[in-house]
């Protein structure tokens, strides 16, 4: 930001779900579309999408209360490794690249691994990623795991308390 004084804050979160199901019904669930069957709360605007799900190239975004809306772009989407990348950007605010990989694990079930790089563009970037510890990673990360569990299992979205 040149001469401004302003000096951004980056942080990498990850984590690594597992899924009691193997990748291919796992991946294809990885879409804003989809996964309003599945993640209670989640609520998204398509933009851009030539098939209307998932693809790279795709828009949409996200509200977020008390800050404008997040625009995100599939920057990667490859079915056959099955990897999906998403840059994000939050006006005033903050970048993101997250990335996700559905691996098949031991148990015939899915490992999600999952990494979230925020870089702030504003000092209110800044102060989200001083709020955006470890524990309040790790509350959105095991609920999006139990959530998916609980659809592949029930074919129902689990409610948040």
């Amino acid at each position: 930001m040149g001469d401004s004084g302003f000096t951004a804050r980056r942080i990498t979160r990850t984590y690594r779900q597992t899924i009691n199901a193997p990748p291919e019904r796992v991946f294809p669930l990885i879409c804003p579309v989809r996964e309003a069957e599945w993640l209670d709360g989640w609520q998204y605007a398509m933009i851009y999408s030539a098939s209307g799900l998932v693809e790279e190239g795709a828009v949409f975004s996200t509200p977020h209360a008390g800050e404008g809306e997040t625009v995100w772009f599939v920057t990667k989407y490859d079915l056959g490794k099955r990897e999906i990348e998403f840059a994000r950007f939050t006006p005033d605010s903050r970048t993101c690249v997250l990335k996700i990989g559905v691996s098949a694990n031991a148990d015939h079930g899915s490992f999600v691994d999952i990494a979230y790089t925020y870089t702030a563009t504003t000092p209110a970037g800044n102060d989200f990623i001083v709020r955006f510890t470890e524990e309040t990673f790790l509350a959105g990360v095991v609920f999006w795991e139990k959530s998916m569990n609980h659809f592949l299992k029930t074919g129902k979205k689990l409610i948040t308390a």
